[in-house]
Parts: C-alpha cells; sequence; structure tokens
C-alpha cells in the first residue's frame, strides 16, 4: 500500500494469538509499533478500538481497527499482498482456514484445559491434545505436498497461526505431567517445528518456553486449589 503508513498492536507477550499477527507483521516486513496490554487493567486505547470484545490482539492500521487474529492474519494478507500467505488455489486456502479454525476451536481448548483442571479432567485435556496433534499431523502431510511447510514450499497462514503454540508445548507437558512424543508418534510436526524456527520472524517473536511455562504456573493458581 502506498503513502505514509500507521501501524500498531496491542497484544501480551505470552498470547500465541498475538504472536501469529507480529509473525505476520514480520514477515511482510512492515513496520509497526507494539504496545504491551496489562490484560488486568486494559488500556484506554484497547477499550476504544475493541469495544465488542475488549480483547487482545488488536491491529490498529492507519486508525482503523482490526480485531481477531486469524481475520488480521488474512487482513495483514490483503493490505501487503506480496509475500502472501494464502496459495493461490481456493481449496488449499479453505484447508488453510479450516485447520487455522480448529487449532482455534480444539486445539487451544485442550490446552486450556490442562492449565485450568487436575484429575480426570485434566487426563481427559491430555488424550484429547494427543488426539488433535495427530490429525494436525495428518493435515500437515496432505497439504505439504512433501514440503516443509503446511504451505508446502511455502510459509504460509496455517504454519503462522500455529507456531506460536509450540512455545506453549513445555508449559502442557510440565504441568500435566506427560511428553509428547514428537519422535515416534508426530515426526512430520516435528521436522515442521525444527524448520520453522529457522525464520527469523518465528525466532524474534516466540515468548521463551521457560518464561511461558512461569507465567503458566502462576495462572493455573488461580484455577486450581489442592
Amino acid at each position: 500500500m502506498a503513502g505514509q503508513e500507521e501501524v500498531k498492536v496491542l497484544s501480551t507477550w505470552v498470547s500465541m494469538f498475538g504472536m501469529r499477527v507480529l509473525i505476520g507483521l514480520e514477515e511482510k516486513g512492515v513496520k509497526y509499533e507494539y504496545q504491551e496490554e496489562n490484560l488486568g487493567n486494559k488500556s484506554e486505547l484497547l477499550l476504544q478500538m475493541n469495544p465488542v470484545y475488549k480483547k487482545i490482539p488488536l491491529l490498529i492500521h492507519n486508525g482503523n481497527p482490526v480485531c481477531e487474529s486469524l481475520i488480521i492474519l488474512q487482513y495483514i494478507d490483503e493490505a501487503w499482498p506480496s509475500k502472501p500467505f494464502m496459495p493461490s488455489k481456493p481449496y488449499a486456502r479453505a484447508l488453510h482456514r479450516f485447520w487455522a479454525d480448529f487449532v482455534d476451536k480444539k486445539f487451544y481448548d485442550a490446552g486450556f484445559r490442562i492449565l485450568r483442571n487436575k484429575g480426570e479432567a485434566q487426563e481427559e485435556a491430555k488424550r484429547d491434545m494427543l488426539e488433535y496433534l495427530e490429525l494436525l499431523e495428518g493435515a500437515l502431510k496432505d497439504m505439504s505436498g512433501g514440503g516443509p511447510y503446511f504451505g508446502g514450499e511455502e510459509f504460509g497462514f496455517m504454519d503462522i497461526a500455529f507456531i506460536p503454540f509450540t512455545c506453549w508445548f513445555q508449559t502442557y507437558q510440565t504441568i500435566a505431567n506427560f511428553t509428547i512424543p514428537f519422535d515416534t508418534r508426530f515426526p512430520c510436526l516435528l521436522a515442521w517445528i525444527q524448520k520453522c524456527m529457522e525464520r527469523e520472524s518465528v525466532k524474534k517473536i516466540l515468548a521463551p518456553p521457560d518464561k511461558v511455562l512461569e507465567y503458566a504456573s502462576q495462572l493455573r493458581k488461580r484455577f486450581v486449589t489442592n
């Protein structure tokens, strides 16, 4: 897009949804201002610009607010069309949207249930997470066409949507006392994670797993009492 542009992102460092927005901007080479939000005391700018949901992440582009991370990611791809995130064929684009939506509705929910529960409810969440990873392993095989990414040879929409969750894997495993068997059960996802981690955008934006664990452990105390 031509002319002087103002791009601002409101989020919090630990949000996987915010990370995907920042990775998208980094991949496009868009300069932006970042504002860290305190979710216990949200800024007036956030409340003013996102009065419906009052949630992060929020992208403000030339004064126009865009909400919800997958919608923001699609907006970024359309506003800065070089290096497209989506493949050219409609069905391939639909698959990216479908699996990104699956991550938000199913995988995120399993992770949240691991954090807030114990006992059988947590065990069920662990089983669900492994089942969802099995489905994502299959989706990666089908969509990649032998390439390293969900988008084949190109790092794209589904890659950006899912890669931020990987910095939470240590947290899920530690809190629920289990191991995700990447080597034996999810080798394609393991190779995908390793390939994504070579990208400058991913290395720059993903939160340190040990810091995520520290944050989540404190958060869990609000949910679970002995």
